[in-house]
C-alpha cells in the first residue's frame, strides 16, 4: 500500500528530527507531579462542579444526543449561555465542543465578509487554519506589534483584527487596549481569544471582556477547558452575531452538542470564578506564580517574561529539550517540552504551568529537579 509506504518514510523523518510526538498516560496521584496542564485555578477537582457534573449525568444523560440545531440544546445549555452573557456582558453565546471548532467556525463564517483578516503571528492554529481556509486576503502581524498591525490594516473597506489575551506558548498578553484603540480608528472589528485569560485574569476572571465592551470587542471567544477547568467553548458577542453562527455555522450545526452535565458544571466553575472561591484561588496562583519565578531567579534559571500561569523555560534545541523532559519524567515530575512546528525552528522550550492547587514544596521540587536537568542535559549536548 502506498499510504503504508509513505506513513514509514515520513515518521522515520519525524523521528530523525526530534518531532515525532508519542502518546502517554498521565495518571494523577501516582506519584506524578503535572506542571504541563492548564487548569489554572485546580476548577476540574473542585467538589462543587464535581456534583454539578454527577448531578447533571443523572438529570440529563452522558451525552445531548443531537446537534444543537435539533434536539441537543437543553435547559443546561440555555441557562449558560444566559449566565456567558451576563458575566461577559454581552447579547448571547453560542456552545462549542471545543475552542478549535469554535475559532475555525467562526473564521470560516466571517473572513468572507471583510476586505482583509490581521493576525497576530503567534494567534492559535484554530484562528490560523480558519482564516487561511475562508480567505486569500489576510496578513499576520508580528507578536505584539500594534504599529506594525497599522500598517497592514487597508486604507478603504472593514477588516477583521484578531489576536489572544494571552498567549499559550508564551505566557505574555496582549496589549488589549491599544488592539482596540487601532480597530476604532481604522474601520476595522477586534476580536481576541480568551482561551487562557477566561477565569483567571481581571475581576470576577471576565479578563478580556472586562477590558473591552462588546462595541469595542464584537467578536471573543471563551474557552472552558482551561481556567474554568471543564471543556468546550463559545463565541460571545451580540445577537446578530449568534443568530448567524447559529443558522451558518457547519461546525456548530453539524455536530453533537456537548451533554448537558458538561454545561452544567460549567456554570458552576464560572459561579466559583465570579466569586470569593475565585478571588482566593487567584490571589493563590498569583503566590505561587510570584514564588516560582524568585526562586528560579535565586537559581539562575532563565525564564521568559510572562506574569501569567504560563511560564516558559527557552532552550532552542529540540534534543535537549527533550532531554530535559525526559530527565523530569524520571522524577515524576511532567512538564511540557514544546517544539516545532508548534513554535518556530530553533526555539523549543519547556512550557511549565502552575496552579493554584499547587503547593509550595511541589514547586521546590520541580525547581530543583529543574536546575539539574538543564545542567545534565546542556552537559550531555556538549
Amino acid at each position: 500500500m502506498h499510504i503504508a509506504t509513505e506513513l514509514s518514510a515520513q515518521l522515520g523523518q519525524l523521528q530523525q528530527q526530534n518531532l515525532l510526538r508519542k502518546r502517554r498516560v498521565f495518571q494523577p496521584g501516582a506519584q506524578q507531579y503535572s506542571f504541563a496542564g492548564n487548569d489554572y485555578l485546580g476548577l476540574s477537582q473542585h467538589p462543587l462542579v464535581l456534583k454539578a457534573y454527577a448531578d447533571g449525568l443523572q438529570l440529563w444523560g452522558a451525552g445531548s444526543g443531537a446537534s444543537p440545531v435539533v434536539s441537543g440544546f437543553q435547559p443546561p445549555h440555555a441557562y449558560l449561555c444566559r449566565q456567558l452573557a451576563e458575566w461577559l456582558g454581552r447579547d448571547d453565546a453560542l456552545l462549542f465542543s471545543s475552542g478549535f471548532a469554535a475559532n475555525h467556525c467562526t473564521m470560516r463564517s466571517l473572513a468572507p465578509m471583510y476586505s482583509r483578516v490581521v493576525v497576530d503571528k503567534l494567534s492559535h492554529a484554530s484562528l490560523l487554519d480558519g482564516m487561511t481556509d475562508a480567505t486569500n486576503s489576510w496578513k499576520r502581524f508580528r507578536h505584539n506589534n500594534v504599529q506594525h498591525a497599522q500598517q497592514l490594516l487597508p486604507a478603504e473597506g472593514a477588516s477583521l483584527l484578531v489576536s489572544e489575551s494571552v498567549f499559550s506558548m508564551d505566557g505574555d498578553q496582549a496589549p488589549l487596549k491599544a488592539l482596540a484603540d487601532l480597530a476604532a480608528q481604522a474601520t476595522a472589528d477586534l476580536w481576541i481569544d480568551d482561551a487562557h485569560g477566561l477565569g483567571v485574569v481581571g475581576a470576577e476572571g471576565c479578563s478580556a471582556a472586562g477590558q473591552l465592551t462588546q462595541r469595542q470587542l464584537p467578536v471573543l471567544t471563551a474557552t472552558f477547558g482551561k481556567g474554568l477547568g471543564v471543556m468546550g467553548a463559545a463565541i460571545v458577542g451580540s445577537s446578530d452575531l449568534i443568530a448567524y453562527l447559529h443558522t451558518r455555522g457547519r461546525e456548530y450545526i453539524y455536530s453533537t452538542a456537548f451533554s448537558g452535565a458538561q454545561a452544567a458544571a460549567v456554570s458552576t466553575a464560572i459561579g466559583l470564578a465570579q466569586g470569593h472561591e475565585g478571588q482566593r484561588l487567584r490571589a493563590r496562583l498569583a503566590d505561587n506564580i510570584e514564588d516560582f519565578r524568585s526562586t528560579c531567579a535565586q537559581n539562575n534559571i532563565m525564564l521568559a517574561p510572562s506574569e501569567h500561569a504560563i511560564q516558559i523555560v527557552p532552550v532552542g534545541s529540540e534534543q535537549v529539550a527533550l532531554t530535559i523532559g525526559t530527565l523530569l519524567a524520571e522524577q515524576g515530575i511532567v512538564v511540557g517540552v514544546i517544539r516545532p512546528p508548534t513554535v518556530a525552528k530553533g526555539s523549543a522550550r519547556l512550557r511549565i504551568t502552575l496552579s493554584a492547587q499547587h503547593a509550595k514544596e511541589d514547586i521546590q521540587r520541580l525547581i530543583q529537579a529543574l536546575s539539574q536537568a538543564l545542567t545534565q542535559a546542556l552537559v550531555q549536548e556538549k
